[in-house]
């Protein structure tokens, strides 16, 4: 990487376009109605939004701050050749090392913080050993070690904003900041938690590709201190007049589409019956999956091996869930436990071809570097338990974009397992999963669920979201309660009919330990 490319990557170095600026000052004046007395640019960058704000505000005092010094002197120039007036200056400033709270103090009347700041994280900078950081502290709340040492990764952008919300706590204003869209939903978290509710918030959403080549999603965000409800209204473009949904905070969870989620909120509800999993975690793919080829495996070592059949298991990913190939498999998984924590050794009797090819690769599994493997017995894997082997799943992936469930039942006559980025519900009979996939994929239950999944999250549907929806009360508005409770008595049949079994075993164990 050049000097160059090294010195773009840690300032966060995306210049704005002066259309892109323009723009944004058009919308400022259109649908926020803002006529501030100063407009203060902390990383003005070449000016594009010194520059649009000069022309866009007629009646107010401009200030530009910018680290770098030939940025500086190309905005100057380019004011220069406007001829500008003395109502817009440009100086050189480190952002965080500027006393801001000076600057301010000299600053009387409506304020208007404006700009795009680095789109780059802490981590980053780490990783090139920048000294364009703030200084360390616990501003997210963290805990541990991550607290102690103020050592959580972040967005520069995330701490400048809480600067910029700190300057107008006590004054009248209003923050117009270019940043990515987790961002923005980061920072109106944070004001709804310790600001008072005294900022509205407003998202723009733009095309960060178009203007900045950048593989994001971004935004406009737009906060004007206010009374209200820490709601935020999103708009699709920065054309719009009206927002196309409303994020906010209903019943404790942040919801994507408020009016949405009020409409479905009788939906709501804590379902213990029917209860979302993860699939296996083993954090070995190489070792722990085999594709099938002839009459044994191929491991991701590139090794052919052959193993007992008990052991293994037909595997569905991401990609085979979020397509819909549900109908056969390209991969199988080797699952060494029945339950957490069970003892391994078995293996050893039960299937010593299975066995012997742990042994001889133990050294990538002991590697794994998750704290949950501590401990445990050799070879564990977790997200395992009774739900991973009925025969009958719906299932849907965490990480597509789209809300699509599956029906999956048994393929080569083995029940399904999934990897851990899948979320699924499992099911004892054909009958009884496809009754809650019609619940499931109901228009109300696809309704509830879309509101407060936020599709920009690297794993936007999580098994918390999906456990805040209740079946029983979509079966109540769908008028299949009745049904709902005839499942529900046959599953306590079912399990009162194991549960004596499981006390007559255990008798008739005690029975034979007594007379011996």
């Amino acid at each position: 990487m050049g000097t160059k490319s090294i010195e773009k990557w840690q300032y966060g170095d995306f210049q704005t376009p002066f259309d892109l600026a323009r723009k944004v000052v058009e919308v400022l004046k259109r649908n926020h109605g803002l006529s501030p007395d100063f407009v203060i640019e902390p990383t003005c960058g070449r000016g594009a939004f010194v520059l649009a704000a000069y022309e866009g505000f007629e009646d107010s005092t401009i200030l530009g701050f910018e680290i770098n010094t030939k940025y500086v002197s190309e905005t100057n120039s380019s004011l220069k050749r406007i001829s500008a007036t003395n109502r817009v200056a440009v100086n050189e400033a480190d952002f965080f090392t500027t006393d801001w709270g000076t600057i301010l103090s000299r600053l009387h009347g409506y304020i208007l913080i404006i700009g795009n700041p680095p789109w780059v994280t802490s981590s980053e900078l780490g990783i090139l050993n920048s000294k364009n950081l703030p200084e360390k502290s616990n501003f997210q709340n963290r805990k541990g070690i991550e607290a102690i040492t103020g050592s959580g990764n972040f967005d520069i952008s995330e701490w400048m904003l809480l600067q910029h919300i700190n300057w107008l706590s006590k004054r009248e204003g209003a923050i117009a900041f270019l940043c990515k869209y987790a961002v923005a939903r980061k920072i109106m978290r944070q004001v709804r938690q310790y600001s008072g509710h005294r900022f509205l918030g407003h998202i723009y959403s733009i095309d960060a590709k178009a203007h900045f080549g950048a593989s994001v999603e971004a935004c406009l965000l737009v906060l004007t201190t206010d009374t209200g409800n820490a709601d935020c209204g999103v708009y699709e473009s920065l054309d719009a007049v009206e927002p196309s949904h409303i994020i906010g905070e209903r019943d404790g969870y942040i919801v994507r589409d408020v009016t949405r989620y009020e409409k479905w909120r009788c939906l709501r509800g804590q379902d213990p019956r029917y209860i979302w999993r993860s699939g296996i975690k083993h954090d070995c793919s190489r070792v722990m999956e085999f594709e099938p080829v002839g009459n044994g495996y191929k491991n991701g070592l590139g090794e052919f091996i052959k193993c007992e059949e008990n052991y293994i298991y037909p595997l569905l990913k991401s990609s085979d869930i979020g397509n819909g190939r549900v109908t056969s498999y390209r991969k199988v998984v080797l699952i060494t436990q029945k339950a957490v924590g069970e003892d391994t050794s078995q293996i050893k009797e039960l299937a010593p071809m299975t066995w012997k090819y742990l042994i001889e690769h133990r050294e990538y599994l002991d590697k794994r570097r998750s704290a949950i493997y501590r401990n445990k017995p050799v070879f564990s894997i977790f997200g395992i338990g009774d739900y991973s082997f009925k025969q009958w799943k719906i299932a849907v992936s965490g990480f597509y974009k789209k809300l699509k469930f599956n029906l999956v039942g048994p393929l080569g006559g083995k029940t399904v397992v999934f990897d851990d980025t899948i979320n699924f519900l499992s099911f004892d009979t054909a009958e009884e999963a496809r009754f809650v996939y019609r619940l499931i994929t109901s228009d109300p239950a696809l309704e509830f669920l879309e509101s407060m999944i936020f599709w920009d999250e690297k794993r936007p549907i999580t098994t918390e979201i999906l456990r805040r929806l209740s079946l029983k009360e979509v079966a109540r508005e769908l008028g299949e309660l009745v049904q709902y409770q005839g499942w529900n008595e046959t599953q306590t049949v079912r399990s009162t009919g194991q549960m004596e079994l499981g006390v007559s075993e255990r008798k008739s164990k005690y029975k034979a330990s007594a007379s011996n």
